[in-house]
């Protein structure tokens, strides 16, 4: 803590003397697992740095220092292999990261607006899980528990937002950097094992090879997107194309007599997408839907070694009710469609999952509670997160967290049912 609270105060001696605006979050958190072992006990300090470098353009510059006294959830290395080669953290291990969370410019030039470095982009409007928001690879470190914001891993792009007519604007993003989801490492509370998504061994058989492809090209590996957002008769609209890689890897498995060879491989995706979202009254109805032309599932058949490929139709309804002062509460419809099925696939043809949230403010928003339920109709688990937070001053909050599994082992949220933990922090704005 005393050489966090020294770098801030470097940072905000050396604002002095620029145009120059400096804030930060230093933020601490403990886990407490159903077991009564710390699961982390985490502090978190992301300085933000904001200045002008001329009339027409700022430059910003978000850093990350985590430190983690447990050392539960990983990485154990000091690179993990998801990330490009210009991405990733400057320093970490399973107890820290030390990390340029986002740097970018901004700027306007020939009536567009231009960022162009490290940053973030938000797709789509769901609540706990994505349909339209892969933009940004995610880190599993936590599963999905952390929030999208803190989870999301920001890529190097050159993002530009075009105004069209009166308030409509096309979005344009091209980003060479070929970095990808990270995922709990083996052995920790959220490593994955749910067969929907790690490959079972046949009874008898041994893992003699891991061999894995990861895009590297800066040019011919980049993905490609565009959004065009417009406001028609009330409805906020949003159409959506995405030429990417899939930010997981397919495991392909080579099945032989009594051994099994896996080939990790990234596969390329055409994404097409449409968001809708308009208020009547106190309620606000929301819908995501999204097309893959490629997707790629487990399956019992080793002569597909593994893998069946099928397109793919997602989406999401949600309606949000703010009928009462201070209160909001949402209900989505998750809804997922394979177009070439066969009973060799692991996952069922239609994927159907129902989320509820409740949040409510209290005392002039001093107090808030937040619950969101996901629950999966195919295999009856269920995951609950639940949150109440005190605004002690205007830039100090403190909580209490719980966070629950539920189900069958082989489902999404069912295979952490081990792993339900309690959490306590406190976050402090500067």
């Amino acid at each position: 803590m005393k050489f966090l609270f020294l770098l801030s105060i470097i940072m905000m001696l050396f604002c002095q003397t620029a145009n120059a605006e400096l804030s930060a979050i230093i933020e601490q958190e403990l886990a407490i697992d159903n077991n009564a072992h710390s699961q982390k006990f985490e502090t978190l300090f992301e300085p933000e740095w904001n200045f002008d470098i001329s009339d027409n353009v700022n430059m910003t510059i978000i850093a990350r220092i985590r430190w983690d006294a447990m050392g539960n959830l990983g990485p154990n290395v000091k690179k993990s292999e998801n990330f490009g080669e210009a991405n990733g953290p400057l320093l970490a291990g399973s107890e820290g990261e030390l990390s340029l969370r986002e740097w970018y410019i901004d700027t306007e030039f020939s009536k567009s607006f231009w960022r162009l470095g490290k940053q973030q982009v938000v797709w789509g409007q769901a609540d706990g899980l994505k349909i339209l928001d892969v933009v940004n690879p995610q880190s599993f470190r936590e599963f999905i528990l952390d929030d999208f914001d803190d989870s999301r891993i920001p890529l190097w792009m050159l993002n530009v937002e075009i105004p069209v007519r009166d308030e409509d604007s096309l979005q344009i993003l091209w980003i060479p950097d070929t970095t990808y989801n990270e995922f709990a490492e083996n052995g920790g509370p959220y490593a994955l094992t749910s067969p929907l998504f790690v490959p079972q061994l046949p009874n008898n058989h041994t893992l003699t090879g891991f061999n894995s492809k990861k895009p590297s090209s800066l040019l011919k590996d980049s993905d490609f997107g565009m959004r065009y957002s417009m406001f028609y008769q009330g409805w906020d609209l949003t159409f959506n194309y995405f030429y990417h890689y899939h930010d997981s890897p397919v495991i392909y498995q080579i099945i032989n007599t009594n051994t099994v060879e896996i080939n990790s491989v990234y596969e390329r995706n055409h994404l097409i997408g449409a968001t809708a979202s308009n208020a009547f009254g106190d309620f606000t109805i929301r819908t995501e839907a999204g097309y893959n032309t490629d997707s790629f599932h487990l399956s019992n058949d080793p002569d597909k070694k593994g893998i069946h490929q099928s397109a793919e139709f997602s989406s999401v309804l949600g309606l949000d009710w703010q009928g009462l002062e201070d209160t909001m509460l949402s209900i989505q419809w998750f809804q997922s469609h394979l177009f070439d099925y066969e009973n060799s696939l692991i996952r069922p043809q239609n994927n159907n999952l129902f989320s509820f949230l409740y949040k409510q403010t209290f005392q002039n928003e001093v107090w808030e509670i937040e619950v969101l339920t996901l629950h999966g109709l195919d295999k009856a688990d269920s995951s609950i997160q639940a949150k109440i937070s005190y605004l002690m001053a205007s830039n100090i909050k403190v909580w209490l967290g719980a966070d629950n599994f539920y189900g069958s082992a082989e489902g999404l949220f069912g295979q952490f049912k081990n792993e339900n933990r309690f959490t306590v922090g406190v976050e402090w704005g500067v």
